[in-house]
């Protein structure tokens, strides 16, 4: 009942609660600037016009010349952020005792898939970039020539969300670097044309995620575009782990998406991309595949494979707040992992979820 109850929510939510990209960019532009001034010198009494609606006016004494100087300034106040999925189906009120910053958090034993720790584990969420490993285990597994010269077209060009792209219009890149920027980092572009060039287009590419998500038996995942921008491309974290194990089979993905950067030719000139994760390139970590994923519907999410204290684990963080704050949460769960006795990892997992 409560995984029944909590989908319907977050399908009406998905309903409710659209956010352009444009109004999105603004917010983050406000956080990041959060005042716009305006000084408007004062000479005797001074009438100063009301606020317009999203400023305020802020009377301030400054001094010139060595002279106190009135002036009036007009603040444009910062847009409130945008709550997450997440957030709007309640899952922030789940609490753990690790003070995780992710609303949900899954950690299994990629030998048996034993569930170590889980947090709302069972929830389907907007999953963003996550989204790219599905569309690289299809690829790969469609046997495509690899070699093969892909271009990037205006098909390619994100129009939901409006995403930067160093790929230009015209771009050519073999299916191999195409798949390798969409994994090391996260190259909206490339992803979307390796979904074009599969035979039968976008759509039959489409068909293929959800029909491999099928096969791995991911209930709660369901899939519409190959780069995860759409916040209709939605899993939980369980799901997400019988991905990360079914793509660690396959040796390219797990090479492609733990490089820390790669030099790539395009149209006769080197172009150098890096990783949207950190961690691959720390040596206190062992990262055997990785991806992350970020819109503001979903927020900061990760899905990882790392061996830790000598066993082999699959690490999921969906919804987290901040941009450092999936990686500090994998740093959390790696201290918890560590600090376990043997006979800890044995009892029953460490479960926390909303209760509803």
């Amino acid at each position: 009942m409560y995984k029944l109850a909590l989908s319907a929510l977050i399908s009406l939510m998905f309903a409710s609660t659209a956010l352009t990209a444009t109004a999105a960019q603004a917010a983050d532009g406000a956080g990041s600037k959060k005042h716009h001034v305006k000084k408007v010198k004062a000479r005797g009494p001074v009438r100063v016009a009301a606020a317009e609606p999203g400023e305020r006016v802020v009377k301030r004494v400054i001094k010139v010349n060595g002279r106190r100087k009135v002036v009036y300034q007009r603040m444009i106040v910062a847009a409130p952020a945008v709550p997450t999925m997440g957030d709007l189906a309640g899952l922030n009120m789940t609490h753990d005792p690790l003070d995780l910053k992710s609303n949900v958090a899954l950690v299994l034993d990629q030998a048996n898939s034993e569930v170590l720790f889980e947090k709302n584990s069972n929830v389907a969420l907007p999953i963003a970039s996550i989204t790219k490993m599905m569309t690289g285990l299809v690829v790969v597994e469609a046997k495509q020539n690899m070699d093969e010269i892909l271009s990037v077209t205006d098909e390619d060009v994100d129009r939901e969300k409006f995403s930067s792209s160093r790929l230009k219009v015209g771009t050519q890149l073999s299916r191999a670097d195409m798949l390798h920027i969409a994994l090391m980092s996260s190259e909206n572009r490339a992803s979307s044309a390796l979904g074009r060039n599969y035979p039968g287009g976008k759509p039959a590419f489409v068909e293929a995620m959800n029909a491999k998500a099928r096969e791995l038996g991911m209930v709660d995942t369901h899939y519409v575009d190959s780069s995860g921008l759409s916040k209709m491309n939605v899993a939980s974290a369980r799901d997400l782990a019988k991905l990360a194990m079914a793509a660690y089979q396959q040796p390219i993905l797990r090479q492609y998406s733990t490089d820390a950067k790669a030099m790539v030719e395009t149209n006769g000139r080197p172009m150098q991309f890096g990783t949207t994760n950190h961690l691959v390139a720390n040596p206190d970590w062992a990262i055997g595949l990785q991806k992350t994923g970020f819109i503001n519907e979903a927020g900061r999410c990760l899905m990882m494979q790392a061996v830790i204290e000598g066993r082999s684990v699959i690490m999921v963080f969906l919804d987290s707040k901040g941009k450092q704050s999936r990686i500090a949460d994998a740093g959390r769960m790696r201290k918890w992992l560590e600090a376990l006795k043997p006979a800890a990892l044995s009892a029953p997992a460490t479960t926390y979820s909303t209760g509803m």
